[in-house]
C-alpha cells in the first residue's frame, strides 16, 4: 500500500478493508483508485468491492491468495497494441480467464488547482502516454511513464509542482483534488481497452452451450520447417476463427517462439476439438488459459 503517492494511500487503505471483510466479492485491478482498471471492474459487475494492487502481479496473486475472488486486468488496446508483461503473467499466473471486458478510455490532462500550463512534464501509465503521444508531443510536454494512470494523479497533487500535470480518468482529478485542464487528449476517438477477468477455477464450457465463447491458449510448435503453417492448418479447415494470434520470446535462446491465440469456440464443439488436436499434433505443448463469453461479437 505505501508504494502509493500519499494522497491515495487512505482510499486505497480503506478498499482494501472493504475487501477484506468480504473478499468474495472483491475484484483485483492494477493501480491507485480512480485508474481505468478501477473503472472497469465497476463496469464489469457493479456491486463489486474493486481492490487496488499496486502491481499486475500484486492482483494477480490477490485472487491466488483468496484476497479477491476475480482480477481484471488490461490485455491490450485498439490504439496502442498489447500491455506490456501479460502475456507472460497470465500463464505463470495458474489462474484462468473467465470473462472479457471491453472498456472505451478516455483521458484527461490535470494539474494542480489554478494551473494552467504551459506544463514541462506529463506523468501517466506508459499505455495512456502512448495513447497521448500526438498530444503531448505537438505541445512540447516531456512524458513520464507511472505505474498507473491515477497513480500519477495522486503524485502530481503529492509533488505540487505547477509545471507537471498526469494523464488520468476523470475520477482520478475528483478523488486527488486536480483540475481538468483539457478532457480528452487521447489520439484517437474510438479509443478502447480489451480486459480479462481471471479467477482461481476456470468455467466449465459445457456451462457455455448456446453463447457465442472464446477459448484463448497458448501454444509452442516443434522447432521444424513449415510447423506453424501446419499447426494453424486445422483452425483453416475446420472453419474456426482465430482472432488474436501474436508472438514473444521466452528465455534468451531465441530458438523457440510461443504464441497466444483467441479463437471463437469453445471445446467440446466438434470443430474446435479436432482444430486443437491437430494444433497439438504439431506442437511441443498447447496449454489452455480459459474458455468464456464473449463481451464484444468478433467480425
Amino acid at each position: 500500500m505505501h508504494a502509493y503517492p500519499q494522497p491515495a494511500i487512505a482510499l486505497v487503505a480503506e478498499m482494501e478493508a472493504a475487501a477484506q471483510a468480504q473478499p468474495a466479492r472483491a475484484v483485483a485491478f492494477q493501480g491507485a483508485p480512480g485508474c481505468n482498471g478501477h473503472r472497469a471492474a465497476l463496469e464489469y459487475d457493479a456491486g463489486c468491492l474493486p481492490l487496488p494492487c499496486f502491481s499486475f502481479e500484486d492482483a494477480l496473486d490477490a485472487v491466488k491468495e483468496g484476497r479477491a475472488d476475480r482480477a481484471i486486468i488490461p490485455i491490450e488496446n485498439s490504439q496502442h497494441g498489447r500491455v506490456a508483461d501479460i502475456h507472460f503473467l497470465l500463464p505463470e499466473s495458474g489462474l484462468s480467464i473467465v470473462g472479457e471486458h471491453f472498456t472505451p478510455i478516455s483521458h484527461a490532462l490535470m494539474a494542480l488547482p489554478g494551473a494552467k500550463g504551459p506544463f514541462s512534464a506529463a506523468y501517466s501509465h506508459p499505455q495512456a502516454l502512448g495513447q497521448s503521444r500526438h498530444y503531448l508531443r505537438e505541445r512540447g510536454i516531456v512524458p513520464m511513464a507511472y505505474a498507473d494512470t491515477a497513480g500519477a494523479a495522486a503524485l502530481v497533487r503529492e509533488q505540487g509542482d505547477p509545471d507537471a500535470c498526469a494523464i488520468a480518468p476523470r475520477l482520478a482529478a475528483e478523488l486527488y483534488g486536480l483540475d481538468i485542464v483539457e478532457d480528452r487528449v487521447e489520439d484517437a476517438s474510438d479509443n478502447t481497452t480489451r480486459f480479462v477477468v481471471l479467477a482461481r477455477e476456470p468455467l466449465d464450457p459445457f456451462d457455455l452451450k448456446g453463447t457465442q465463447a472464446m477459448t484463448t491458449f497458448i501454444f509452442e510448435v516443434k522447432n521444424i520447417a513449415a510447423a506453424l503453417y501446419k499447426a494453424l492448418g486445422g483452425f483453416a479447415t475446420n472453419g474456426v476463427n482465430m482472432t488474436k494470434l501474436e508472438s514473444y520470446q521466452i528465455g534468451a535462446s531465441f530458438a523457440a517462439t510461443t504464441f497466444y491465440a483467441d479463437i471463437e469456440g469453445a471445446p467440446g464443439e466438434a470443430r474446435i476439438d479436432s482444430a486443437l488436436q491437430e494444433l497439438a499434433f504439431h506442437c511441443k505443448y498447447v496449454r489452455p488459459l480459459g474458455t468464456y463469453e464473449q463481451a464484444r461479437k468478433r467480425g
